[in-house]
């Protein structure tokens, strides 16, 4: 690493950039990706990165830091499009309050880029079901049998570690754990549904046009039935003065 001026040093941490033993950190600076001059001259030092509370929607350049450990990805722009770089040494991702909304998407992808992963948050986003988002313990409780029986390796998801019995749960209930996701199409088309003014019935019992009053019809037919009034008793409190 080239050596830097004290006054070079001043004005990056002015700009929200600030490297000390392993550690680099470019916070609140709304970039949208890693900058490659700050790649190329860190990359191969750092094992520590921290890129929280910026507007990153990609992850590139982050391929030039083969031994990082951990990586703080909170309160940015990332989401279901992301793509990770194999990170064969990170054990720690923090992804708290991005843009992801499909787990089943990103779980693949963890576990192909990160394999030494043991710590991973996703709070604050809608992939990530708790109770933080207004949904109840069995939604939460089913994203994690998902995460860990994808990454069995994590030893703390989000806000709590992961217990030998909840691992054991997720080997079994997994499986048969799916999530299933309306498209957006879908739902537009529901809406449209809901919207459209509602077609007549085919079928109404009442007749289609309406008669004057003097406009009389009858019919005539057989009646199988032929009430004779044996059992009747309509006429019970009919008094004989009555009649």
């Amino acid at each position: 690493l080239r050596p830097r001026s004290i006054a070079k040093m001043a004005a990056e941490e002015e700009e929200g950039i600030a490297f000390s033993n392993g550690k680099l950190i470019c916070m609140d600076r709304d970039i949208t990706e890693l900058p490659e001059a700050l790649a190329q001259q860190y990359g191969a030092v750092s094992t520590h990165l921290n890129l929280s509370f910026n507007c990153l929607s990609s992850l590139c350049n982050l391929e030039r830091f083969p031994i990082l450990k951990e990586l703080n990805l909170d309160n940015n722009a990332l989401d279901d499009e992301i793509v990770f770089p194999l990170l064969p040494q990170l054990t720690t991702l923090t992804m708290n309050k991005n843009k992801i909304s499909n787990i089943q998407t990103l779980l693949p992808k963890l576990k192909a880029a990160c394999p030494s992963l043991t710590y991973l948050s996703l709070l604050f986003n809608s992939a990530c079901p708790n109770e933080l988002v207004g949904k109840d313990d069995e939604d939460y409780q089913r994203y994690r049998y998902l995460v860990l029986f994808s990454l069995p390796n994590l030893k703390f998801l989000d806000s709590r570690p992961v217990t030998p019995e909840e691992l054991a749960e997720a080997k079994v209930k997994a499986p048969f754990v799916e999530v299933v996701r309306v498209s957006e199409e879908t739902l537009h088309q529901q809406q449209q549904a809901r919207e459209r003014p509602a077609e007549p019935a085919l079928y109404s019992p009442l007749p289609q046009t309406t008669r004057g009053a003097d406009s009389h019809r009858s019919s005539i037919g057989h009646s199988r039935y032929v009430y004779v009034g044996r059992h009747s008793e309509g006429n019970r409190f009919i008094r004989n003065d009555d009649l």
